[in-house]
């Protein structure tokens, strides 16, 4: 019996084949390899896809962060609200360019930041936000602006889990004053390497990050400030181009694998035995990850691998408690929502390719061993 991954990035390329292969030795025919004609075109593609007016390319999903906030003048002195419950990127970047990382703690239901916590924590030192739509799944970004415009702060979606996730019929990223995508390659539109992208409203900020990911220069080897080697290749950016035309029918695929999810565990979960993913009022998540949450997590992890499904945790470690924070003073129990959080959290499988087969062998583990 084969085992079921958590995800399978395999069966999606045999699926879109002939696409890639023509599109990858379309680029290596042209010789056009690093800022070239499909990094134009996914530029504008996404741009269209996302709702935004511009879209830059750049080398991956941390650079987007690191360069939107250096864009926006972030910088030593400043503080930056987050929260702790994210990939370590998301604050990371605010550290790298000498500012603080502030965290919030979560809502215990959607595991997004607290809108609430988050207004506890404004300052005079505050400059900006970056809102992590967590999993897939939307912050309230009415409420989220509303806040930040009552505080002249500018907010950054750090949408790298979250390409077509929507609410009040806007996609992610077009909210803010930038958003963030990534396209590791497990993402909901992943390449075959590394590569991310920034999308904006702000003509000013776009030409800003296009001048910062190429060295500082507007025009070749005139080098106007410091900047950064940060470009999207064009392998891909053609890659991505083929995958963006099948994004809307994968993201439904994952709304409907949770949805199977959502009914086949219900009762459990009333019971006391699970928590499922919650949902924002008004959002329509694309569930990057579907992630269960129990107390008895390493028994459930266990279990699973047992019977041949992988699982995995997100997160170990909320970051106001990872060691490279340390001098931010952050103890044990002072962000307890996400600290349960990270004890409890584990990913079970949830992907375009699995077939009903698949869904109801994960499904009887899950019930297997809670």
């Amino acid at each position: 019996m084969m085992n079921i991954p958590l995800l399978d990035l395999r069966a999606q390329y045999e699926n879109i084949r002939e696409e890639i292969d023509a599109a990858v030795m379309g680029v290596v025919h042209s010789g056009r390899f690093i800022l070239g004609p499909e990094g134009e075109a996914l530029e504008r593609e996404i741009a269209a896809f996302c709702g935004a007016e511009h879209a830059v390319g750049v080398a991956n999903g941390t650079d987007a962060l690191l360069l939107t906030l250096r864009a926006l003048g972030v910088g030593p002195g400043d503080e930056v609200i987050t929260t702790p419950f994210t990939f370590f990127a998301s604050a990371e970047t605010i550290a790298a360019l000498g500012a603080v990382p502030v965290f919030a703690d979560i809502d215990p239901l959607t595991l997004n930041m607290d809108i609430t916590e988050l207004e506890r924590l404004i300052t005079p030192r505050t400059k900006a936000i970056v809102a992590v739509h967590i999993f897939g799944q939307m912050l309230d970004m009415e409420r989220l602006l509303a806040c930040a415009d009552a505080h002249g702060l500018a907010v950054i979606e750090d949408a790298a889990q979250a390409i077509g996730a929507a609410r009040s019929g806007r996609r992610a990223g077009s909210w803010g004053r930038a958003g963030a995508f990534s396209f590791f390659p497990t993402k909901n539109l992943g390449a075959y390497g590394d590569g991310g992208m920034v999308v904006t409203n702000d003509g000013a900020l776009a030409a800003e990050l296009r001048v910062l990911r190429f060295h500082g220069c507007r025009t070749k080897y005139y080098h106007e400030e410091i900047g950064y080697n940060s470009r999207l290749d064009e392998i891909q950016a053609a890659v991505l181009r083929v995958k963006l035309r099948f994004l809307p029918r994968w993201n439904e695929a994952r709304r409907r694998v949770a949805g199977i999810y959502d009914a086949a565990l219900a009762d459990l979960a009333a019971a006391g035995r699970l928590t499922l993913p919650g949902r924002e009022a008004g959002g329509e998540p694309v569930y990057h990850l579907y992630v269960l949450r129990t107390p008895e997590r390493e028994r459930l992890a266990a279990g699973l691998r047992e019977r041949g499904v992988a699982s995995a945790v997100y997160y170990p470690v909320p970051l106001h408690l990872q060691k490279a924070f340390a001098s931010l003073g952050y103890r044990a129990g002072d962000l307890p929502r996400a600290e349960q959080a990270c004890a409890e959290a584990l990913a079970i499988p949830c992907y375009p390719e699995l077939t009903p087969d698949l869904l109801e062998r994960v499904i009887a583990a899950v019930r297997d061993y809670v």
